[in-house]
């Protein structure tokens, strides 16, 4: 089975408060900031992406503070991005699917129900596709028609030591992904768990398509992970406070292949 060393590469983050990010609504108030992180996986003969990002062009839209191209912050870790082989998209919002022009090589892994959900009858609604980015769906549907993607329908593989876990919830696809580095198994929920006080104590974040499938995934993937060590949330500053770091990077890259620090 192989080894990958792991990244959290930090690429944008926004201001939020606790009422934001708790169903129910979090009694005591106060700031509650979001990262945007996209993870590399670096192998001995092969390197994956987990999630692409959103442009700077994006963020502005959106009013999220854009601190540089996660594709391009690839190279400060040894890794060309024409040379990534495979994307793994843990779904398909703004935040986690833009960028997929600036990886020319990539064959991108999607869960069925994922694009099933994105371009289907649930976006007729607002409220639901708020948080997709139209142009960067159909970047997707255009790599379908080029051969470029795989399906997955559940819990499957990319790479020996690299699974994908089904556990909706957030959206109806979502996939979480389950590594295998120098210290274990490393679950990496993407946004089954924004924060690690989401999936700590069994409060789901407020985007959510199915509330029931998002507890349960809480319930899980901290199984999988046998430790709180050993899982990762998508959007929580602690994770680049738990890990060590990179050397020299300046916006922030966490190294989860190492234990934390605390």
């Amino acid at each position: 089975m192989d080894t990958y060393e792991v990244y959290a590469i930090k690429y944008a983050s926004m201001p939020r408060r606790r009422r934001d990010n708790f169903l129910p609504a979090d009694d005591h108030d106060g700031p509650m900031p979001m990262d945007f992180f996209v993870w590399l996986l670096k192998g001995k003969t092969r390197n994956i992406l987990v999630d692409t990002g959103f442009s700077q062009a994006t963020g502005v839209k959106r009013n999220r503070q854009w601190l540089r191209c996660p594709i391009e912050a690839c190279r400060s870790l040894g890794v060309d991005p024409a040379t990534i082989g495979d994307v793994i998209l843990t779904h398909l919002h703004y935040d986690h699917a833009g960028n997929l022009p600036l990886l020319p090589n990539a064959r991108f892994h999607v869960q069925d129900s994922e694009l099933d959900y994105a371009t289907g009858r649930c976006m007729c609604h607002a409220t639901m596709r708020h948080a997709y980015a139209v142009d960067d769906v159909v970047e997707l549907v255009r790599k379908v028609y080029a051969e470029r993607v795989s399906f997955h329908a559940g819990d499957s593989s990319v790479a020996p030591g690299v699974e994908l876990l089904l556990v909706g919830g957030h959206t109806k696809g979502l996939q979480a992904v389950r590594v295998h580095t120098e210290r274990g198994w490393v679950v990496l929920a993407s946004d089954a768990s924004h924060y690690y006080e989401n999936i700590e104590g069994l409060r789901p974040f407020p985007i959510v398509f199915n509330v029931a499938d998002m507890l349960e995934g809480h319930r899980r993937l901290m199984s999988l992970a046998g430790s709180p060590t050993m899982l990762v949330p998508g959007h929580d500053p602690e994770v680049l406070a738990r890990y060590p770091r990179v050397e020299g990077d300046a916006v922030g890259t966490a190294l989860l292949h190492r234990p934390p620090t605390r």
